[in-house]
């Protein structure tokens, strides 16, 4: 199992944190209002633990569960604080209107965090298709990207270990079409389901 900092006190993060305790993994809470982040870790249980806001997270996995303006600013605030660590970005930036990205050039929120985040870190695109309330309660596929096999091994181990299946779509430069994919579920979400109680799978025919 992993020790696991989350940095973001939000829904995801709790809901994150919760599946990753059950999963047998340590979790680290960080966040800027350190009440917030104690009463988070106090509602997890299990020994989680508050970290410092800015300061080395103990988790060789760093989960920013940040809405998606917020995420490349805390990765570079954070700096060196982040070598060696394998940076889970979780985010989906939506438009004003959640029929589109809100950056205009094919990036993502992961290529540039990866731009922001110091020499030895790597990123990993994950968790972004799926609605927390549907990761909470159900067993979606985790779609992952990433340009380091170590680290998107490292991932797949702890998302298995929250009883979920890792799917790799490739590397980075993925992660664009994944934040597209997210906007797939806000579009079927208002239109062919007409729910949010569902998430992006694979099915496989039978051999």
């Amino acid at each position: 199992m992993s020790t696991i900092s989350i940095i973001g006190t939000g829904n995801m993060a709790r809901t994150i944190g919760a599946r990753a305790i059950a999963g047998g993994n340590t979790v680290e809470v960080m966040g800027r209002d350190h009440t917030k982040a104690a009463d988070l870790a106090k509602v997890l249980g299990s020994g989680a633990t508050t970290g410092e806001w800015g300061t080395a997270p103990a988790g060789d996995i760093v989960i920013v569960a940040l809405l998606y303006d917020g995420v490349v600013p805390v990765v570079a605030q954070y700096g060196d604080a982040l070598a060696g660590k394998v940076i889970i970005d979780i985010s989906n930036p939506f438009n004003a209107t959640f029929d589109g990205l809100a950056h205009r050039e094919e990036t993502s929120i992961a290529q540039e965090v990866a731009k922001a985040a110091p020499a030895g870190a790597s990123v990993v695109k994950a968790f972004n298709t799926i609605f927390r309330h549907v990761l909470e309660q159900g067993r979606p596929d985790v779609f992952i990207a990433g340009d380091d096999a170590r680290a998107k091994a490292r991932v797949e181990a702890f998302v298995e270990s929250l009883g979920l299946r890792p799917l790799d779509v490739g590397g980075l430069r993925m992660a664009h079409w994944l934040e597209g994919a997210g906007v797939v579920t806000v579009g079927l979400a208002n239109h062919g389901v007409g729910n949010l109680d569902f998430a992006l799978s694979i099915t496989e025919l039978p051999a």
